[in-house]
């Protein structure tokens, strides 16, 4: 039992591989748990495999629930990552076309932030990944197409109908999807007639006697359904408050982090930094509508910006039950009495947590069941780029879609995200509600 005595082992330490950054490139985002360092993230994951599963509570990993291959699953993509930044095996680094493509089918769900026992965080390494990959290069159109989408909503709102026209006319839309990189399955959604922005410029807020809530003005509300965020004022009102909107057009920065444009994304996050300064500075909380934005303002904007303005704007940043729990608890909700199934963002999940819609839903009549589906499978732009199709519908097979299509007609379909409905939407002919809109139809019953 003495050691030395039969044999001489090595310290267990001895034979270790451990990685060290070999691009000069610096990153961009600021990993602050893993001290600044890429190469440090990149050994979090030590093999646990829990995101090699077929079923069970949590999002992680889509891709490899339909795949079944290692390489799409969480661990293979960080193995993948540490090759590369160790540089013995993958010997090109950021230009690798290997990661590229091991990453592609990562839907940046960032289900493993939360369910990863070591919480690797692959949607951010893809999006560092990206920035670096495609630096100074010719990006896929997909890129350009939706991860420019807060800019081309903005042109596509001055003239709604002629856009919404071209989209959908046989031949022109075919040539609009390839031309975007856009899955030619999937129908390019419909924009407002008008934006909400435009709605509230005409709309009188009451003075609150709880005070004063600045609501977030997200792309997919203001440009694309606009009837979320009037539900939102209306609940918020009947709560008791005042609503005001930032004093300029502003924007997370989400669509071109997911697609590793890193550049103008901090560039984008900066501007809503200055738009929210006023408000945050007199305490003024912030109710997004998206889970996306929300998590992205939680989350990707303290990690891009890291500092005090990002973290007080991180800090001030509720989903509406979280906001309805926290500041106005005596709240008497309206009663919505229906039954419901409901489908959880994976952002949200991952950064934020769904208990108090669970309250707020309890509170409202809504019996409901909230599925444990994991993600919808069309994730922001992934399921809408040319080559994902197939991998979208099949993870959103596996519990949402079936779901959905056996469910009572009279049963609401709630989905905060507008990915989640989109998805419901396209693959079931049924309608998907925010929680909102249905709080807001209680309102209406009230009366």
């Amino acid at each position: 039992m003495n050691p030395g005595v039969i044999v001489d082992p090595r310290p267990l330490d001895a034979d270790l591989r451990v990685a060290t950054v070999t691009s000069a490139a610096p990153t961009v985002f600021s990993y602050p748990e893993d001290r600044g360092e890429f190469a440090r993230a990149m050994r979090r994951c030590v093999g646990v495999g829990k995101c090699r599963r077929n079923e069970g509570p949590g999002v992680m990993c889509p891709s490899y629930m339909v795949t079944q291959e290692e390489k799409h699953s969480t661990r293979g993509r960080a193995r993948m990552l540490f090759e590369m930044v160790n540089g013995e095996v993958i010997t090109d680094g950021w230009r690798s076309e290997e990661v590229r493509d091991s990453l592609d089918l990562c839907l940046s769900c960032k289900g493993c932030r939360s369910d990863c026992p070591v919480n690797v965080d692959m949607a951010t390494y893809k999006a560092e990944f990206l920035h670096h990959h495609y630096q100074g290069r010719l990006r896929p159109a997909s890129h350009y197409s939706m991860g420019w989408l807060p800019l081309w909503a903005r042109l596509a709102a001055l003239a709604p109908a002629e856009v919404n026209r071209a989209a959908s006319a046989r031949g022109l839309s075919g040539l609009l999807k390839r031309a975007g990189g856009i899955a030619p399955e999937r129908a390019i959604p419909r924009f407002a007639r008008t934006t909400f922005t435009r709605w509230f410029r005409r709309h009188r807020s009451p003075e609150g006697e709880r005070g004063t809530v600045l609501l977030w003005p997200d792309t997919f509300g203001n440009y694309l359904t606009p009837q979320v965020p009037i539900a939102a004022v209306r609940v918020l009102e009947d709560a008791g408050f005042r609503v005001v909107l930032p004093n300029a057009p502003v924007c997370c920065g989400l669509t071109w982090v997911s697609t590793g444009q890193l550049n103008v994304a901090r560039r984008v996050m900066h501007h809503a930094l200055r738009a929210l300064a006023p408000h945050v500075a007199v305490g003024t909380p912030i109710v997004g509508l998206e889970p996306s934005c929300t998590a992205a303002l939680r989350t990707d904007l303290v990690e891009l910006l890291p500092g005090e303005p990002s973290e007080q704007v991180a800090s001030s940043v509720h989903t509406l039950a979280a906001f309805l729990a926290e500041h106005a608890p005596d709240w008497r909700p309206p009663k919505v009495d229906a039954s419901a199934i409901s489908q959880v963002h994976c952002h949200q999940h991952a950064v934020i947590g769904f208990d108090a819609d669970r309250e707020l839903m309890e509170r409202a009549g809504i019996d409901g069941t909230v599925l444990e589906s994991g993600c919808c499978g069309l994730a922001g732009n992934f399921g809408f780029e040319d080559g994902h199709y197939d991998i979208a519908k099949a993870v959103g097979e596996r519990v949402l879609l079936p779901a959905v299509r056996g469910a009572d007609p009279s049963t609401l379909v709630l989905a905060d995200g507008f990915s989640c409905r989109t998805q419901i939407t396209q693959e079931t002919g049924r309608p998907a509600r925010h929680l909102a809109e249905a709080l807001a139809r209680g309102l209406d019953r009230r009366r």
